[in-house]
């Protein structure tokens, strides 16, 4: 159940020791960074029950001129302070959680504070999402969720010992670290300045994404606008979805080279590209693609790749790479013709998981995307390619489920398609008040008015982007199950917008297909639907190719007039290709 809780603070200007003059007098960024000013604007002690803030941990540092860029915010050059502290849960022992907050100087304060949220098993991004904030006129936040240092990521610390689970540390890295990361960022903002409101925003892709949909789902007021990428909904079925690719080549028996599997891709994308109305490299329609395109067509097709060294695998822009992604090792040159077993193994993929029953367990990516959980080893001992166990799948599956100390699921041996349901359903149940996060009524957030931007890569291959539109679907029919399809979208549309970004990949643009671009100022239009009361209709992209307006679902883009108009249409067939219903479970799968 969602739940919301604002704390309010009894001494909301300011906490320990500095007067309003003193507050007011704050001028310039050397002002404001100092450890004694950092001290005098902590939330006050009581102000979030159960927290100890040490003020002894208080440390600042000015940065100037840093140069910043990333795909989700514009490149710039930023002055901030660096505030650094931490905090204790009262009765832990040894309990430590940092949080690190850069402010902007005070004439570029808009009255803003933006949390940002990780990737893979990373709580933070790192410097790749926190810059954000200062470009918006922000305070802007990060938190090490408790896990010891800003680098450790939750699978560090998600066990005691084998078969032992620590829970404090799952429940923060599931929701409790962000609630508290906003909580005392928010108050620390108003503090800071010596304000009695501060707009309150959270920007964040992948386990990011997931994140922030941890708190939307729970703490209805804490956020007054989000903009969220690609979520990682169903934490368990996503997880063990990795490992599906490399049990269909196992059952089918044959493990494709990278570069089979690459052609078939490139042979998609020229296939496809134009079904949109327009021939610029970009698969705009894979629904259409869907209905219109058989990758038998691609059997016979000559492939050629140069031999390689490590590389590869999909991350997400500003997300430190964790481990879960490791390099694939160097491979052969390789050259033949696209085979009618690498066809099925591809077709099998996109149909989704299944389970021996014939039941959908669980969805794929669109086609035009790539195969990256399907890349196989070269074995050159045996001089044969051999399945590479996705890391992220294999961890989940060996640390999370079978509760061992490890990283490393040694082998896919005796493993079905029914195991991988048995796994999904494990987790699913084991965490499903921390990481599944897919609770469909959003009742309380509409009432507290919060505006929600969520953008998915339509060729996205690490987190499908049908994952997205059936949360969203969820959502639309369980909150408004009487009302037409229509009426209930345009409904949903007052708070929660949903755009597939055409050809984007996972969390940014995609090297595959460059013209689509990304929509690089999502935050800032969240900002606009928050503060001037603008819902945006279409998002901009960063493509250079044209592609300079992005469709909300369920419109989706079609160009007109020769390829020079865009126009976003109503398409049942096409929308009908996103939907899926999860037979294979008894229970909903929102």
């Amino acid at each position: 159940m969602p739940f919301s809780l604002r704390v309010v603070s009894a001494a909301i200007a300011f906490s320990i020791g500095a007067s309003a003059v003193e507050k007011r007098g704050a001028a310039t960024l050397g002002d404001v960074c100092t450890t004694a000013y950092a001290k005098a604007s902590l939330p006050a002690h009581g102000f979030f029950p159960g927290i100890t803030i040490d003020p002894v941990s208080v440390q600042t540092s000015i940065v100037t001129k840093a140069a910043v860029t990333s795909e989700w915010f514009p490149a710039s050059v930023v002055d901030y302070c660096n505030v650094t502290f931490a905090y204790k849960h009262d009765g832990l022992t040894g309990d430590r959680v940092q949080v690190t907050y850069w402010v902007p100087a005070p004439d570029r304060f808009q009255n803003r504070y933006v949390s940002t949220g990780g990737g893979g098993l990373a709580i933070n991004s790192g410097k790749g999402f926190i810059p954000t904030g200062i470009i918006v006129g922000a305070v802007s936040g990060l938190t090490d969720g408790g896990f010891g240092s800003f680098s450790n990521q939750a699978d560090s610390v998600f066990l005691l010992s084998n078969g032992t689970v620590n829970w404090q540390a799952t429940h923060m890295f599931g929701y409790q670290a962000h609630h508290e990361l906003a909580t005392l960022g928010a108050e620390f903002a108003r503090n800071l300045f010596n304000v009695s409101k501060v707009f309150s925003y959270y920007q964040g892709c992948s386990e990011g994404g997931r994140e922030g949909w941890s708190q939307l789902q729970r703490f209805a007021d804490q956020f007054d606008g989000a903009a969220i990428g690609a979520p990682a909904f169903r934490f368990s079925q996503l997880q063990v979805s990795h490992l599906t690719p490399s049990v269909v080549e196992q059952t089918l028996g044959y493990f494709p080279p990278p570069c089979e599997l690459e052609k078939i891709v490139n042979l998609t994308i020229a296939a496809c590209d134009g079904l949109d109305g327009r021939l610029d490299g970009v698969v705009a329609r894979s629904d259409l693609c869907k209905l219109h395109f058989n990758i038998s067509s691609t059997i016979g097709a000559p492939y050629s790749c140069a031999a390689t060294g490590t590389g590869g695998g999909f991350g997400r822009p500003g997300a430190r790479k964790p481990r879960q992604f490791p390099f694939p090792a160097p491979s052969p040159a390789q050259n033949g013709t696209v085979t009618a077993q690498a066809v099925a193994v591809a077709q099998t993929i996109l149909n989704g998981l299944h389970d021996s029953q014939g039941r959908l367990a669980y969805l794929a990516p669109q086609p035009a995307a790539g195969f990256s959980d399907a890349r196989t080893t070269f074995d050159a001992a045996a001089n044969k390619w051999r399945p590479s166990i996705n890391g992220l799948g294999g961890e989940w599956v060996a640390r999370y489920l079978q509760l061992r100390d490890t990283s490393v699921l040694g082998s896919l041996d005796g493993v079905t398609y029914d195991t991988l349901k048995a796994w999904m359903v494990q987790g699913q149940n084991a965490y499903a008040d921390t990481l599944q996060t897919t609770y469909p009524d959003l009742a309380p957030l509409r009432a507290a008015g919060a505006k929600v931007v969520q953008v998915h890569g339509e060729a996205d291959d690490g987190i499908p982007a049908g994952s997205s539109v059936h949360y969203y679907e969820a959502v639309r029919a369980v909150m408004f199950p009487d009302l037409p399809f229509n009426a209930s979208t345009a409904v949903l549309d007052d708070f929660y917008r949903l755009y597939i970004v055409p050809g984007g990949a996972h969390c940014g643009p995609n090297r595959a297909q460059p013209a689509g671009g990304w929509p690089q100022t999502t935050l800032q239009t969240v900002i606009e639907w928050v503060e001037e009361g603008v819902a945006p209709d279409t998002l901009n992209s960063t493509s250079a190719g044209g592609i300079d307006a992005i469709c909300r679902w369920p419109l989706r883009p079609l160009w007109s007039a020769n390829g020079t108009k865009l126009d976003c249409v109503y398409d049942q067939k096409s929308i009908d290709t996103w939907k899926y219903k999860f037979d294979a479970y008894n229970l909903p799968l929102y």
